[in-house]
């Protein structure tokens, strides 16, 4: 094969490389500049942006303020990871990880920070009681599809998403070897939501919340515009499922927020208040 890359002994780090991302991407961790993260005035603080994982959070939060819980009011600040504010001082105190979402909880006694977007819909279920059944058989199945969904999307984010639609070059055997595993995901996916409605059984859950940014927006073309590629119309019970999630209320509310790009009425970057999301679901109709 020609121009087969050789690794050096001691590989060494060339942003250069990384494509879209690169100037992004470091191989240490840590802050990178001194920011204090901004703090409105509801008990819950979130910051994040609308990529599917951040969609999770602003998806269940908008899910329990349609239950009429007010308790989940919140502020959502946007976090533009394309311009490195995830490597702030006060962000990284929040999630040293420096990954959205990130959430800091006020209504204790003492803050309590949350990050992973796993761990964030696990802390609002149990805090708020919702969306994860008190039986342990039941409540166990939807952990089974959250965990599988935390082990799995990177596959579908940082393997596929990247090479199919943001490697500076265009690899075979990285697409053919990500498509491949994202396909057979999808199966996986589509032979359990041929037996149950939702992901985990016959009610909605964290599951469902988890995974639908994921792989709901993959199969309707939302996703690194691949539904096509990947023959996504072949897997007709995800694509069921799919279009399900996507007419509940809190769903369309929830995916514009921290979002900076699409048609107007898809865009909210920042949201404290109901009405901030009510003003630009109008704009699509106006």
């Amino acid at each position: 094969m020609t121009n087969e890359y050789v690794p050096p002994k001691v590989w060494t780090f060339d942003a250069e490389n990384g494509g879209d991302w690169g100037k992004i991407n470091r191989p240490v961790s840590g802050a990178t500049h001194e920011v204090t993260l901004p703090q409105g005035k509801h008990p819950l603080q979130l910051y994040s942006m609308g990529t599917p994982n951040g969609q999770k959070v602003t998806i269940m939060l908008e899910e329990i303020l349609a239950l009429g819980l007010q308790e989940a009011e919140y502020d959502a600040h946007l976090i533009r990871i394309g311009e490195g504010d995830q490597f702030s001082s006060g962000f990284v105190d929040v999630n040293p990880n420096s990954k959205i979402p990130a959430l800091l909880d006020y209504s204790g006694e003492h803050p309590v920070r949350v990050f992973e977007s796993g761990a964030i819909l696990l802390y609002l279920a149990e805090k708020f009681g919702l969306f994860l059944p008190q039986s342990l058989p039941e409540r166990t199945e939807v952990l089974n599809w959250l965990f599988w969904l935390q082990g799995s999307a990177p596959y579908l984010g940082g393997g596929f998403g990247h090479f199919y639609s943001y490697a500076p070059v265009k690899i075979e055997y990285a697409i053919d070897r990500f498509t491949m595993e994202v396909k057979r995901q999808l199966d996986l996916l589509d032979k359990q939501l041929a037996k149950t409605r939702f992901i985990a059984g016959d009610h909605y859950s964290i599951a469902d919340i988890a995974i639908w940014p994921w792989y709901g927006n993959l199969v309707r073309g939302t996703a690194y515009n691949a539904a096509e590629f990947l023959d996504a119309e072949t897997y007709t019970h995800v694509q069921r499922w799919a279009e399900d999630i996507a007419q509940r209320p809190a769903v369309q509310r929830g995916t514009i927020v921290n979002r900076t790009w699409g048609e107007p009425w898809e865009m909210l970057a920042e949201r404290h208040e109901a009405c901030d999301i009510d003003a630009v679901l109008k704009l699509e109709n106006a």
